[in-house]
């Protein structure tokens, strides 16, 4: 919990971050690439990165610094929290039109990959692919000021502070409430709530609170009336901002069309004949325990 909580807080926090002055990208097409890259990575480190991230030698550079976390995070966690270096590092590359969001991650810990698109997806980031890596364990947050900072730069599109700061809230709410019921069913959680809000748009706290209950009650979770309550504060924040909530929408169904074609692919199909596979494997060496 200590270390979920703490790595996943600086990680929101680093949605504040405000675009630097730098070349802007308002002519990008799918397939262009930035590279986002610690400023504390050794020479070494640094080309492992690359090599990870398999940036093109063509590819535009951001360097984010550990001072940059500090001015946009340190109102709001101990400095110690965020720590003095800026290692983790990132790759985002434009998709075409309605192709969703997709993030991977290598060395980041505490914070999954739903959560990243989540709060992405709050802040209007879309059509994607973002990779995220370090060459050791680390929180991620250096990558995810990369990211913003990367993405308003590529697509020339600023995003509002308002709704930055909402996209952090969220994720600090997904991270108090995924150590009670799991990360991942929390992202799924926040998740279906805004596509609801995006289906019916409720007018009143009342409504929105009949959805994220029903919602909850839906997907098995038990909520506290602090925790309901909670929600319910902030979706109507929320809703009350300058977000596209189609685009929310069209970003969800894309993502999850996505994985469908992914898994109804012959590549997702070996995947899953190989999960498969290594779960009969554990059941076969669990039963000759006992033979």
């Amino acid at each position: 919990m200590k270390l979920t909580i703490k790595a996943m807080m600086v990680t929101l926090g680093l949605l504040l971050f405000l675009t630097a002055p730098l070349k802007s990208f308002a002519d990008a097409a799918p397939g262009d690439v930035i590279i986002t890259l610690g400023q504390d990575l050794t020479s070494s480190q640094k080309q492992q990165v690359l090599n990870d991230l398999d940036a093109p030698s063509n590819a535009q550079t951001v360097t984010v610094t550990n001072q940059e976390e500090h001015e946009y995070l340190g109102d709001f966690i101990p400095k110690a929290t965020i720590g003095s270096r800026a290692i983790s590092s990132s790759s985002i590359t434009l998709g075409s039109k309605d192709s969703g969001l997709s993030v991977s991650t290598q060395n980041i810990n505490g914070i999954t990959d739903d959560m990243y698109i989540n709060a992405l997806m709050t802040a209007g980031v879309k059509d994607a692919k973002i990779q995220i890596t370090a060459p050791f364990e680390v929180s991620g947050t250096a990558a995810l000021t990369g990211i913003m900072k990367a993405y308003e730069v590529q697509t020339d599109q600023k995003i509002p502070e308002e709704v930055k700061k909402a996209a952090n809230e969220e994720m600090v709410q997904t991270s108090e409430l995924g150590e009670k019921i799991g990360k991942e069913k929390a992202a799924q959680f926040m998740a279906t709530i805004k596509e609801e809000i995006a289906k019916e748009n409720p007018q009143t706290k009342d409504d929105l609170r009949t959805l994220i209950q029903r919602v909850a009650d839906d997907l098995g979770i038990k909520l506290t009336d602090s925790e309901l309550n909670t929600l319910v504060d902030f979706f109507n924040r929320l809703k009350d901002m300058n977000i596209d909530w189609n685009q929310v929408k069209d970003q969800l169904s894309a993502t999850k069309e996505k994985v469908t074609t992914f898994l109804q692919s012959e590549e997702g199909q070996s995947f899953l004949d190989k999960l498969k596979q290594f779960f009969v494997d554990i059941i076969n060496a669990i039963k000759s325990l006992f033979s």
